[in-house]
């Protein structure tokens, strides 16, 4: 946790510097009246270049989409839960998953600190079930950073930009909590330091990754996160291959969850056969849901070298330049 917070220090420090589009940052507040009262008003004010926004601590509930370049966003209170972003739209009631996003981040260089995104549509027992997303993030080169992001049924979406170009994303010391493919999308995201917990339900999916070729330059990345869960929690799985060649590795991850002993779920057992072309790995996997012996035959158990070549700056192809620090 220390080397955590250190990491997460020297990212806040670099990384999560205001822009200098916007020499004074915008501030949001429901106490001021000199501040914007809602954050999509303050995001909206914006120059088109993008700049930053100060939110301080309160509940605000509202959707909200960010599609200007290098709009970087932190919570003012002493930690995450002190200011929340929070909206209740399911996708069986707005027309697509993505469009149920409490909030959709399409700009590149977008910059998330300090805050919670939620999506509360499930907590609602009169909404029938339903994916719902709290983040929607598909820009290129965007550091989120000490957010906690809740929901149920696809609480992040981490996917590709339009037409296909590849989005770049990186998550440190992030709490992530869902239950179905609750982080799904094709973008080359890599988490470092998070957790991830499953939440009750009959089934918790961490992962549904969608790299759709072989050759495409996506996957999900864990490194020395950890997994945990509900204690109702049930038929837990580190992954389902939303498309047939998804690729997701985890490494030195403490699995704090009681995991399926094969690991790796089929898309849909019976009528799918997305395991045998997927890539599924783990390197030194601890913990309760660790069980290299017993996993899914066509999921790897990777050798150092086979793990080194998944480290932060392998995994970006050295170009880590848009980070504040140069991993080793």
């Amino acid at each position: 946790m220390m080397r955590a917070l250190a990491l997460c220090a020297i990212v806040l420090a670099g990384c999560l510097r205001f822009s200098e589009a916007s020499a004074q940052p915008l501030l949001v507040s429901q106490a001021s009246d000199k501040a914007y009262h809602s954050l999509q008003s303050a995001i909206d004010a914006l120059p088109p270049q993008g700049g930053a926004i100060l939110i301080a601590p309160g509940t605000y509930r509202e959707k909200v989409k960010v599609s200007k370049p290098s709009v970087h966003i932190r919570g003012t209170g002493k930690q995450p839960h002190d200011t929340i972003i929070v909206y209740g739209d399911g996708a069986i009631n707005v027309g697509g998953t993505s469009r149920s996003a409490t909030l959709d981040a399409s700009g590149d260089d977008f910059r998330l600190d300090n805050l919670t995104v939620q999506n509360d549509y499930s907590l609602n027992p009169a909404n029938p079930p339903s994916q719902a997303v709290a983040l929607s993030l598909t820009g290129d080169k965007d550091i989120i950073a000490r957010v906690r992001l809740l929901g149920a049924q696809d609480t992040l979406f981490a996917n590709k930009g339009p037409n296909g170009r590849m989005s770049r994303q990186y998550f440190l010391d992030c709490y992530i909590e869902g239950h179905v493919d609750f982080i799904f999308g094709d973008a080359k995201a890599y988490f470092q330091h998070c957790e991830l917990h499953g939440v009750a339900n009959h089934a918790v999916i961490y992962t549904a990754q969608s790299r759709a070729s072989p050759d495409e330059d996506s996957a999900y990345v864990f490194d020395h996160c950890r997994l945990s869960a509900d204690p109702a929690a049930r038929d837990i799985a580190l992954g389902r291959a939303w498309r047939p060649y998804a690729a997701v590795i985890f490494l030195s991850t403490d699995m704090d969850a009681a995991v399926i002993p094969d690991g790796w779920r089929e898309w849909t057992p019976g009528k799918t056969n997305t395991l045998r072309t997927a890539y599924y790995a783990e390197y030194k996997s601890t913990g309760i849901g660790a069980n290299p012996i017993r996993r899914e035959p066509y999921a790897h158990q990777l050798t150092d070298d086979e793990a080194a070549r998944w480290s932060l700056k392998a995994f970006f192809a050295g170009a880590t330049d848009w980070l504040s620090y140069q991993p080793n």
